[in-house]
């Protein structure tokens, strides 16, 4: 089996297609839910790939409020939903699984053998026995910028839609564009290591926290953040994908080049089921539907879990996702181990298998 990530993989031309991970099981969707079925999955001996749009793994929780609290996850009076990922990854780590990220599953097909084969938006194939789609509310893309050789830049990370690490950062030119929360609170956390930060927004009013936009307008006050307002971005300048220079128009059509080696661009999300939609489940209103018990799909091997199955009386709760991980992982180890009997054991008593 291999078990490596694709920054370890071969160099292959961009127009081949190749193998990058072969698992045991595929979870679509880094998010809580996908993150307690690569445990669950791991609890009975099968190896997870985990391949999720978005650059970094916690889907909703990670994009969308990482600081707000969550009050209804069991033993947690309240806990911030980018602590949840953390503590979801911690629990998922001894597991090993490979994250595939920054790309989608652009098509499923069934082969021989009792194999399926995923084929992503960078042109891998993965190869696995089983299926959990644990996408939510369908796939989380970023909405980009209609900006010239956008792509380019996209490959070599001069244009981002997350931050991963924030110490990639360190003493760089890095542009922020946006006027939400994000793009506040990224530039009030990059002014202390980055060269030199500017915010990019069309008009004066932000639509972030007025406590962080406060801090933000005196960080620039102090001369710690530039504002470039009312600026929209108009193009990017450089060669071969990096960046030098991001130039910002008026509305008027008054430019400047700002010096730049990053552009942040936080214009929000888009969801969309994408192409999961052609792959043949059974859809109810942009949901798959799936057997309670198991949450198989009508694919054999394919399951369902989270925000984007639905069922008889579904919940759209985090603590109903992580019910139906642990069901889904139950219903898939005869697949993967067929003729073995499964002996549940409670984790008190099994502890958690290593190695």
């Amino acid at each position: 089996m291999l078990d490596h990530s694709p920054d370890h993989a071969p160099h292959h031309s961009p127009g081949t297609a190749h193998v990058a991970v072969e698992a045991d099981v595929a979870v679509i969707g880094a998010g809580p839910t996908g993150l307690f079925a690569v445990f669950e999955c791991g609890m009975l001996r099968m190896k997870c790939v985990v391949i999720d749009t978005l650059e970094a793994i916690g889907g909703q929780c990670a994009a969308l409020y990482p600081e707000k609290p969550i009050y209804d996850i069991p033993a947690h009076p309240a806990i911030a939903g980018g602590e949840l990922i953390e503590r979801l990854e911690a629990q998922a780590a001894p597991f090993a699984p490979v994250y595939l990220l920054g790309r989608r599953v652009e098509a499923l097909q069934e082969k021989d053998g009792g194999l399926f084969e995923l084929r992503t938006s960078k042109n891998e194939i993965v190869r696995v026995r089983a299926v959990i789609l644990a996408a939510g509310a369908g796939a989380f893309g970023p909405n980009r910028p209609p900006l010239n050789d956008l792509a380019a830049f996209e490959a070599t990370g001069a244009v981002r839609y997350m931050v991963a690490r924030r110490e990639e950062f360190r003493n760089k030119r890095v542009v922020i564009a946006g006027g939400g929360d994000s793009a506040v609170d990224w530039a009030l956390s990059l002014k202390d290591i980055a060269a030199r930060v500017t915010v990019v927004h069309r008009r004066p009013k932000f639509r972030a926290a007025p406590e962080s936009v406060a801090q933000m307008e005196a960080a620039a006050g102090r001369g710690e953040i530039e504002l470039a307002i009312p600026y929209q971005l108009h193009g990017l300048r450089g060669g071969q994908g990096e960046l030098d220079h991001v130039v910002l128009a008026t509305l008027k059509g008054e430019e400047k080049a700002v010096p730049a080696d990053h552009l942040l661009a936080f214009f929000g999300l888009s969801m969309e089921l994408g192409p999961i939609a052609e792959w043949g489940l059974g859809l109810e209103r942009s949901h798959v539907t799936v057997e309670p018990a198991t949450c198989a799909t009508n694919i054999p091997g394919v399951h369902a879990i989270g925000d984007i199955a639905t069922y008889p009386g579904k919940l759209k709760l985090i603590l109903q996702g992580f019910s139906e991980a642990a069901m889904a992982a139950h219903a898939i180890h005869p697949r993967i181990f067929p003729g073995e009997a499964l002996h549940f054991e409670y984790s008190t008593s099994k502890g958690v298998p290593l190695g």
